[in-house]
């Protein structure tokens, strides 16, 4: 999320709390990511927000990894997101994909699911640019402000959510249910 694009770093704290920058954070569990998952024998493509390769681009899944705003919002605040396009190809793919990383990243951050979802992930640019039977979706890690903690001093625990639910859908495991 926000890497490689200019000027535009998505969220960004004050300086009373920390003066993060969204992009800075997503870089840092995306890339804890991708050597997890390739540790895991997974070829992993790291992609810009704006990469010339996600036209077309064709992989077992495409996952877009965000925070969530820095604004102080009293008990709603906390917790994670994650959607599909809303123009989706293959429902079935992209809501397992969806399940899986909801349950294993649930459990590895100890963080709630926030159902508040945005018309902004579900119409995220890059789901129309990828090949429609890639099966893609966001997750907002959590909120930079109340969760900032986790998101910013255990990024190693956030990229193994991540990786969790990406091994849970690539092996097709047996999700859990709720």
């Amino acid at each position: 999320g926000h890497w490689g694009h200019g000027d535009d770093v998505g969220a960004v704290c004050s300086e009373s709390l920390g003066g993060f920058k969204e992009v800075d954070i997503n870089y840092t569990i995306a890339d804890l990511t991708r050597q997890y998952l390739e540790a895991e024998g997974v070829m992993v493509d790291m992609l810009r927000e704006f990469d010339s390769n996600l036209e077309g681009y064709q992989s077992n899944a495409l996952v877009s990894i965000h925070a969530d705003t820095c604004e102080y919002i009293p008990e709603l605040g906390t917790g994670f997101k994650i959607a599909e396009a809303a123009d989706n190809k293959r429902p079935e793919q992209a809501a397992r994909l969806m399940a899986c990383l909801k349950n294993r990243y649930g459990d590895a951050t100890g963080l709630r699911y926030d159902h508040r979802i945005t018309d902004d992930m579900t119409s995220y640019h890059a789901f129309g640019e990828v090949d429609p039977n890639t099966p893609a979706v966001i997750i907002e890690t959590g909120y930079m402000n109340q969760d900032r903690e986790l998101l910013t001093q255990n990024p190693a625990l956030v990229a193994r959510g991540i990786t969790a639910g990406i091994m849970c859908f690539l092996n097709r495991e047996v999700i859990a249910p709720e």
